[in-house]
């Protein structure tokens, strides 16, 4: 059984869908997730199926608190999901070709530092594209620039507001996440 932990900094609604979608197979599970906010909703949503969460601090993450705990759960993949910390070089070379992260646009548009959940659905609105998308790409040491391993465009025809593109996003999210994740695994 391969070992999956999640970070997440939000609501938890595509970490709750990975754990959903993996509970169902013989293949993985989500081993732990992590979270950089102590009023995460991603916490209870965790805690609703018994997955273990640690909660923990920028200095954490940067420094070697984070990479012992994971080192010590050893797992076969690390996902970001909604998570909005830059993640750390010791990590990412420790862990090479193997923590995965979802973006809510269509990369390289609308990628890098501070381009994040509404962020990006608010710029796309105003610079009136006709699609976006997600993209699922490996984590590098820079935000949004690691290898795509996969992407989903979706119309934005009739589209009016940032809430809409969001709403569409999310159905994309839900669909294509675990299974791309299940692939790799």
């Amino acid at each position: 059984m391969k070992k999956i932990v999640v970070f997440a900094s939000g609501s938890g609604t595509n970490a709750e869908n990975i754990i959903q979608y993996f509970e169902k197979k013989k293949t993985a599970r989500v081993v732990a997730v992590y979270t950089n906010n102590a009023n995460a909703g991603v916490i209870v949503k965790a805690k609703n199926y018994n997955v273990p969460t640690e909660i923990f601090s920028k200095e954490d993450l940067i420094g070697s608190i984070v990479l012992h705990n994971l080192n010590r759960i050893k797992p076969d993949m690390i996902i970001l999901a909604g998570f909005l910390l830059k993640f750390p070089e010791n990590i990412i070379k420790a862990y090479p070709n193997l923590i995965v992260n979802i973006h809510p646009a269509l990369l390289p548009k609308y990628g890098g530092k501070g381009m994040y959940g509404m962020h990006i659905h608010k710029a796309i609105v105003e610079n009136k594209e006709k699609e976006t998308g997600i993209t699922i790409h490996y984590v590098n040491e820079n935000y949004d620039e690691g290898a795509i391993i996969f992407q989903q465009a979706v119309t934005l025809l009739g589209i009016q507001n940032a809430a809409e593109v969001a709403a569409k996003i999310h159905v994309l999210e839900q669909e294509y996440f675990p299974k791309i994740i299940e692939g790799l695994l």
